[in-house]
């Protein structure tokens, strides 16, 4: 039996007495404010003068600062405890998205050279980046420390659920607040990771459990890793290849001029987080075990992913964006609990960094894939994408070792 899930290395107070809901404000906040740019760097692109591919560059280098950074959290996590690595990357987050914020102020009244306004975007936006890789893998590992292994999968949800809600939020508020100015949004979500700090430092309680014993390194090719691993990357792949095709599939596929396109984009990228809601609020009633999740979730969203290739109306296209995302609701977190649940309770934390830059891998090779792909055949990343995860949905589960019996 592995220590996660023996009694002697978790608490007895596991489940009792651990508060979810400061995480769940932290990482509500904190996406929202994230989400917010990636909505807004279009408009900001345009008046600032920069070429799409630098608003993609800006957008993009988030994704690589995580993957390059979240198992070195994770290990800070288990050095430091899951408590203080959580109120650096929120303080931090904060800190940088100010800067960010006046920095783009600043560069919309003065309006400087394209090359000094993409530098700027990069630098503040990779900074963003390098604090917020940590809330992820500190949630994560601060989960699987206090939440029995049968539980976790539920509780992932809980938090899942509030990144949902962020996306939706995040760039719905952007847009009602833009109307008045472009910097106008960056000043209000400035104030959310803020606040998501003050909720930590004063409502997260101190439960180190895993400094009990100390904590031990964990590899990228570690066996009981390989499919936890391999569902992550293909999860976060198969959502940055539809988000960054879905605009382009308006206008190629479905016929529409520039501004229905960015409408039926919106429209369909608002369902996914809605579904990711709805959907994440089912597992915590059905408590399936992590691989049935996977396997059922995976399914559903190759077969949503599928029938966007061959969507004719916006309507359509929103409906096949639900169903794949209400999939990935099942997905998401239980690729978590699975990694958490195959591992020992001192090696949470890097487990969870693990997870987490297989993600960022995800982040940063499906957007350059997507398009790349989308150039021979708009439908094409669709069909790739319901393909790779009706793999990972069926791939069978390894058979337990059989027993010899002597005669």
């Amino acid at each position: 039996m592995n220590s996660a899930q023996d009694p002697a290395t978790l608490s007895s107070h596991a489940d009792a007495g651990f508060d979810l809901r400061p995480l769940l404000v932290a990482n509500m906040a904190c996406t929202m404010a994230m989400m917010a740019f990636v909505s807004l760097i279009g408009p900001i692109a345009r008046t600032l003068g920069l070429a799409t591919w630098q608003a993609g560059a800006a957008v993009t280098v988030a994704g690589v600062i995580w993957m390059l950074l979240a198992r070195p959290w994770g290990q800070a996590s288990d050095r430091l405890g899951r408590r203080r690595v959580l109120l650096i990357g929120t303080a931090g987050f904060t800190l940088a998205y100010w800067i960010l914020c006046l920095f783009i102020d600043v560069a919309l009244h003065l309006l400087p050279s394209a090359t000094l306004a993409f530098i700027g975007l990069i630098l503040g936006r990779g900074l963003i980046g390098a604090f917020y890789a940590a809330l992820p893998v500190g949630g994560a590992a601060l989960i699987a420390d206090n939440v029995a292994p049968e539980h976790r999968a539920r509780t992932l949800a809980s938090l899942g659920a509030a990144n949902a809600v962020g996306l939706v939020l995040g760039p719905a508020l952007a847009a009602l607040l833009a109307r008045h100015s472009l910097s106008l949004p960056f000043y209000a979500m400035a104030v959310l990771p803020m606040l998501a700090f003050v909720v930590l430092l004063l409502k997260l309680k101190r439960q180190e459990l895993h400094l009990k014993q100390p904590p031990r390194p964990v590899r990228l090719s570690d066996p009981r890793l390989r499919r936890p691993l391999l569902v992550a990357f293909v999860a976060m792949l198969s959502v940055s290849v539809a988000q960054i095709t879905v605009g382009f599939f308006a206008l190629d596929r479905l016929g529409m001029d520039p501004a229905q396109a960015a409408q039926t984009a919106g429209m369909a990228l608002t369902l996914v987080g809605v579904a990711l809601i709805l959907s994440q609020m089912l597992v915590r009633k059905l408590q399936w075990p992590p691989l049935r999740m996977i396997r059922v979730g995976g399914s559903v969203s190759a077969l949503g992913f599928i029938a966007c290739a061959f969507a004719d109306s916006a309507t359509l296209l929103g409906t096949c964006f639900f169903i794949a995302a209400g999939g990935m609701g099942w997905v998401f977190p239980a690729f978590s609990a699975l990694a958490a649940n195959a591992m020992d309770a001192s090696e949470q934390g890097a487990t969870a960094g693990s997870i987490g830059a297989a993600q960022g891998l995800g982040v940063v090779i499906g957007p350059l894939a997507g398009t790349l792909i989308y150039a021979a055949d708009p439908r094409l990343p669709y069909l790739i994408v319901g393909a790779l995860l009706l793999l990972v949905g069926l791939w069978p589960q390894p058979s337990p070792p059989s027993v010899q019996t002597g005669r």
